[in-house]
């Protein structure tokens, strides 16, 4: 477990110029050097095996109707401990659909399925450490808790790897969600380090979409 222990947002607020892009990947300028925070993989990472694992989520192939909610996109960066830009990173996302239910066995919600909504896509970063994906703003749910129930804020998840780093597990979060505080998950984050966890929107010049932010740092594997 790393010591997370005195780190504030100062420390992670060196500025790390990125080529502008293309495509889902776009022009990006970034922080680095604090590990990110690991958080739960939870119960719904996908199991049944499908076709399409692009990270456009709102369009199946195959399907002439996209997914059902807010269309946005989520760029980011992953870097190392020293703010050096890592490729060919994979980065693994999944998430709730915008009714906030997972294609997925254990997932018994009453929420309604989407077949139009991919739910997961798999990516690696590019020669400058860069990643990007199209999704629908997930759905939040209620989880079972101690005194009945929580509820989980709108969240989604990523698992990211690259030889010779420590894998990493984490969560998404959306500026502005008020479930924020009152998450069961987030709140086992050291508060000092939750700002990390939560991407902030702009507007995508090109598509009007809202643009989400989402930098990663992974931590070498002997370090």
């Amino acid at each position: 477990m790393k010591n997370y222990k005195n780190v504030s947002r100062r420390d992670v607020t060196k500025q790390i110029g990125i080529a502008a892009g293309i495509s889902l990947l776009g022009p990006g300028i970034t922080r680095a050097a604090i590990q990110t925070p690991g958080q739960t993989a939870g119960p719904f990472y996908p199991i049944d095996e499908q076709a399409d694992k692009d990270m456009d989520l709102t369009l199946i192939e195959g399907h002439s109707e996209t997914a059902e909610g807010e269309t946005i996109l989520v760029r980011g960066s992953v870097f190392d401990t020293r703010g050096q830009p890592l490729d060919d990173v994979l980065v693994d996302i999944w998430q709730a659909n915008h009714f906030g239910r997972y294609s997925h066995p254990k997932d018994n919600s009453a929420a309604p399925l989407d077949p139009n909504f991919q739910g997961w896509g798999l990516t690696k970063t590019n020669a400058e450490g860069r990643y990007g994906l199209k999704t629908i703003k997930p759905g939040a749910y209620r989880i079972p808790a101690a005194d009945g129930f929580g509820q989980r804020c709108r969240h989604i998840h990523f698992k990211v790897s690259r030889p010779g780093f420590e894998d990493l597990t984490t969560q998404m979060y959306f500026a502005g969600d008020p479930l924020i505080d009152q998450d069961l998950v987030m709140a086992k984050t050291p508060p000092e380090l939750r700002h990390l966890l939560i991407a902030h929107s702009t507007t995508d010049e090109v598509t009007r979409l809202s643009l989400y932010r989402f930098d990663l740092v992974l931590v070498a594997a002997d370090a």
